[in-house]
């Protein structure tokens, strides 16, 4: 017994010598949230800006740890109301970002979430420990703190798969909208257009959506019928 303890006091000394500029003695759990919405006619993700060395100057995903007693989802509606003013968003938990080296202060598991809002329901803010908040577009991301470019890539990944089977694409519209404007977000977001009316019909008669017996106009001098979903809820379906 007393040599395993001067063997592990000799070990924890070494460590501690190696480890002298990091911060968490052991591993923690933390969130990092991918918030898309589609603003200007392009998929965009919400960026807050460093200042804190390492990463000082680099962009990066609002998160952070994650108290003792705090469900994950609780905690990231509350880092998402911290870091970005932001509440009542759609989130679902992504995947868990575990590689050993993710974070410089030390051994940080992160699970990821993704996050969806339409693009007239925010105003955004942070905390003064961030130099800026904005919002960038998904090609003009640039090279991000931690590992959050591969979760973002994840996160881009899984929005575009759950968009052909789901009703995921909800919560990137107003409660009211027009099928054009239905039709444009899977094109923004997955990248390609859609044959308008192959799509119009598949979709109609998925029974998904209802006329709120109201219209929008536009460009043209015949008002486009407003639609919303049915169900509250998310959905299976086979859209594409």
């Amino acid at each position: 017994m007393q040599r395993f303890l001067q063997t592990f006091l000799s070990h924890n000394t070494t460590m501690k010598k190696n480890d002298s500029l990091k911060k968490h003695a052991f591993a923690v759990i933390a969130t990092d949230i991918v918030i898309f919405t589609v603003r200007d006619n392009v998929l965009q993700v919400l960026l807050i800006k460093m200042k804190k060395k390492p990463f000082a100057g680099k962009w990066a995903m609002p998160g952070g740890l994650i108290r003792p007693n705090e469900p994950l989802l609780t905690a990231a509606k509350r880092l998402l109301r911290e870091k970005g003013g932001i509440s009542g968003a759609h989130l679902e938990q992504l995947y868990t970002f575990g590689r050993v080296d993710r974070d410089p202060l030390g051994r940080v598991v992160s699970v990821g979430y993704t996050a969806l809002l339409p693009s007239d329901a925010m105003l955004l803010k942070t905390t003064s420990e961030y130099g800026d908040i904005a919002w960038f577009p998904i090609k003009k991301v640039p090279s991000l703190a931690y590992d959050h470019n591969d979760i973002l890539t994840t996160g881009l990944a899984r929005l575009r798969a759950k968009l052909e089977y789901t009703t995921i694409v909800k919560n990137l519209l107003p409660k009211e909208f027009t099928l054009t404007e239905l039709q444009h977000i899977y094109e923004v977001v997955l990248g390609k257009k859609l044959d308008k009316r192959n799509f119009r019909k598949k979709l109609l008669a998925l029974d998904l959506l209802k006329k709120t017996g109201k219209r929008r106009g536009g460009a043209s001098n015949r008002p486009a019928e407003l639609y919303t979903f049915i169900a509250k809820d998310e959905k299976t379906i086979d859209i594409l």
